[in-house]
């Protein structure tokens, strides 16, 4: 019989069989993770693929599978050029009174409507169209305002006359009364034989008012392009009785219209009613010569003007007080006139400086007392005897130019009492010497 000795090491126990399960547990969730990641790999690189085909789509190029993947930001658009030439050229929208393009210009961006008839081309031509010996007629083309207005125009104008006995033209025109109504009715009818300082003629209208009273004012439309228009058109005025209208006067004025500036005056025509018959209601035909603007001119002189000087030589300063003018001519229907003046400071023939007057309105006689100074160039000794002075006299008018009434210059090289006036000063510095001057054409 054995007998158990005590043991004095650590127990050792057996290995149990379930460690070998959590092994291939461990190795099964390693192998799973593997084949997720694999499928992840996989799906981003089918969407990486599908990527590259889309763009290489959309940039309109063919990409292999060993190209690499360039992102190109889209192309900035480049100016046009004219084939054959490096240099750049503009397009601008056809002027409706323009000449037509000629063949040499570059090829515009959009087709152009063909002016002759062209013939068609084989591959123009349907299975049962026209035969390449067919001309086809070109559909017109649409017109402006302007060019359907001249058109019309061009069809109803007479013959137009040549002007060479220096004549502006006449005025046709009829009035008629109506009594019932208490109202006057001008008909403006036509012009003949206005003068043409272009070779295609003016571009004439006519304005009518009424005077003295000048508050009814009216006008014709713009005939484009001729010395003889044709308007019929009517204006009637109400409120007229039968004992007013000895006192009316009719003053027609004929326009040459400008597109860029003021309106040229042709001439006018000044009619007064008293001696016509005009309360049998019937319509009176007249016929009055336009009258140039400057013929009350040629009876009566221009005026004169009042004009003081004073020369400061150490100051190199030249004053002008304008002082007033006189008899000045009626440069409006009503007798009166709108006057100002405008200065030059001419230094050896030249004007380096100018000043202007305020308008006084409605007189013959105005009084400005308006001073001025001109700086005079200070040569090695500053004097007047490269210097003169211009004055011109004008009458202001709102809608037309503004026409010169006189001139006059004051200088060394001028003549009578402006030379003699402008030796005064010379002789006189830093005294106030006034005079009296007449105006010149």
């Amino acid at each position: 019989m054995k007998m158990l000795m005590p043991h004095d090491g650590p127990d050792i126990a057996p290995i149990e069989s379930s460690g070998e399960w959590h092994s291939s547990v461990f190795w099964a969730v390693v192998v799973c993770a593997a084949g997720l990641l694999a499928a992840m790999l996989a799906a981003l690189a089918c969407w990486v693929a599908r990527r590259r085909a889309t763009l290489a789509h959309k940039l309109g190029g063919k990409r292999g599978p060993d190209k690499a993947l360039v992102f190109q930001p889209p192309r900035r658009a480049t100016a046009v050029r004219s084939p054959g030439s490096a240099t750049h050229y503009l397009r601008k929208s056809p002027s409706p009174t323009a000449a037509p393009t000629p063949a040499t210009s570059p090829p515009q961006p959009q087709p152009q409507p063909q002016l002759q008839p062209q013939l068609p081309t084989t591959k123009e031509l349907s299975p049962g169209g026209l035969s390449p010996q067919t001309p086809t007629a070109p559909e017109p083309l649409p017109l402006s305002k302007e060019l359907a207005d001249a058109a019309a125009t061009e069809k109803v104008k007479p013959t137009e006359p040549e002007n060479n006995d220096g004549r502006l033209g006449d005025l046709h025109f009829k009035l008629r009364y109506e009594k019932e109504k208490s109202a006057l009715v001008v008909s403006v009818v036509s012009c003949q034989g206005l003068p043409g300082r272009e070779p295609a003629g003016p571009d004439p209208y006519v304005k009518l008012q009424l005077l003295p009273d000048k508050q009814h004012k009216v006008k014709t439309r713009v005939v484009r392009k001729t010395r003889c228009p044709v308007y019929d058109e009517d204006f009637t005025f109400y409120g007229l009785a039968p004992h007013q209208l000895a006192a009316i006067t009719l003053h027609f004025v004929v326009l040459s219209f400008d597109r860029y500036s003021r309106d040229e005056i042709i001439g006018e025509v000044v009619s007064p009613l008293s001696g016509l018959q005009l309360h049998s209601g019937e319509a009176m035909a007249l016929c009055r010569e336009i009258q140039p603007r400057s013929l009350k001119m040629r009876s009566v002189g221009r005026g004169e003007v009042l004009v003081s000087l004073c020369w400061q030589p150490a100051a190199a300063r030249l004053t002008v007080v304008l002082l007033k003018a006189r008899n000045l001519p009626k440069m409006d229907v009503t007798g009166l006139a709108d006057p100002y003046v405008k200065m030059y400071l001419l230094y050896n023939g030249q004007r380096i400086a100018k000043k202007k007057t305020h308008v006084k309105k409605r007189t013959l006689n105005p009084v400005f007392n308006e001073s001025f100074v001109f700086e005079v160039p200070a040569a090695p000794s500053a004097s007047l005897d490269h210097v003169s002075l211009e004055l011109l006299v004008l009458d202001w008018d709102r809608v037309t130019k503004n026409e010169v009434i006189g001139r006059l210059e004051l200088g060394a090289a001028g003549t009578g009492s402006a030379r003699h006036h402008w030796r005064e000063v010379q002789a006189a510095p830093r005294r106030q010497i006034a005079d009296w001057h007449k105006l010149k054409e």
